[in-house]
């Protein structure tokens, strides 16, 4: 956590640094836009053609060239463009250089609380306050899993609306053998994740364990809305296969569990899975056998 926020200030620091440079730039703009504009002599240049171009037609309307009419039009365009010259070189006063510099602090003041707010809100200071926790107890001697599970039930206590602990927490509780706490974390973690299938999967899992490998009604309605969303998934599947296994009905238990392979990821579930079927055309075998030794 300290070195993040080491982090944290140090990018602070070279954003304010930025944001501090135009008005640390603003006496060098200042006095160069002044010198720009002192050397500037447009606007006499813009006078001189004026007069000479006045003289011009001055001159023709001396010698008869043009007549009055013409002479007055002439001038009338003469001042229009004059003006629309002058009005087009008109410059604003300059300001004083520090005439903006009370915004400086303002905007700084701004991003820092816009910077911490956004944190507090779109940060994961929950996920390394809980990775801390992780490696607090893995760091220390002699700790166990039940250490652990302590340590991340006291962060469920501090961040409960935070998905990450109550993941971490209902694998752990299957291994230290509480089912119980395992289904109440799952079913936590659903309600901040949403009905996500392999969530429901795993719930489905454990609560059929729990029955003693029974497909109650409860378990049932979870396969139904699991497989609903999607037929092929593979722990639904392989959780029908046993309880088909269980009962005898070894055909279909082959048949879930065929099903159920082509979905599995890791080689560990598909072997698994394998000698479960090799198994269970085993079983169908020996009691297509008994049953040809009872007709003979």
């Amino acid at each position: 956590m300290t070195m993040l926020w080491l982090s944290i200030g140090t990018l602070l620091l070279i954003a304010l640094w930025f944001l501090s440079l135009p008005l640390r730039r603003a006496r060098a703009i200042h006095d160069w836009q002044q010198r720009f504009e002192a050397d500037d002599h447009a606007e006499a240049q813009n006078l001189a053609v004026y007069e000479r171009r006045l003289s011009a037609l001055k001159s023709a309307r001396d010698r008869g060239e043009i007549d009055v009419a013409r002479f007055e039009e002439g001038r009338h365009e003469l001042d229009r463009n004059l003006l629309e010259d002058t009005e087009a070189h008109r410059r604003m006063p300059l300001r004083r250089p520090l005439s903006g510099r009370l915004m400086i602090p303002l905007v700084i003041t701004a991003v820092m609380a816009a910077s911490m707010i956004g944190y507090r809100w779109l940060g994961a200071d929950g996920d390394l306050a809980l990775h801390a926790a992780q490696q607090d107890v893995l760091n220390t001697p002699g700790a166990s899993m039940k250490t652990l599970v302590g340590r991340l039930e006291e962060e469920a206590g501090t961040q409960p609306d935070n998905p990450k602990v109550w993941s971490l927490l209902f694998p752990l509780y299957q291994k230290i053998g509480q089912p119980g706490q395992a289904i109440d974390a799952l079913e936590r973690l659903i309600e901040l994740e949403g009905r996500r299938v392999d969530l429901l999967a795993q719930l489905a899992q454990i609560k059929f364990f729990v029955a003693g490998r029974s497909l109650t009604d409860e378990v049932h309605a979870l396969i139904d809305e699991i497989l609903d969303k999607d037929p092929r998934e593979p722990t639904a599947l392989g959780i029908l296969g046993v309880e088909a296994f269980d009962d005898g009905r070894y055909e279909q238990a082959i048949n879930y569990w065929r099903r159920a392979l082509a979905g599995f990821g890791d080689n560990e579930s598909a072997q698994a899975m394998r000698s479960g079927i090799a198994v269970a055309r085993q079983r169908l075998e020996e009691t297509a056998n008994g049953a040809e030794r009872v007709t003979d």
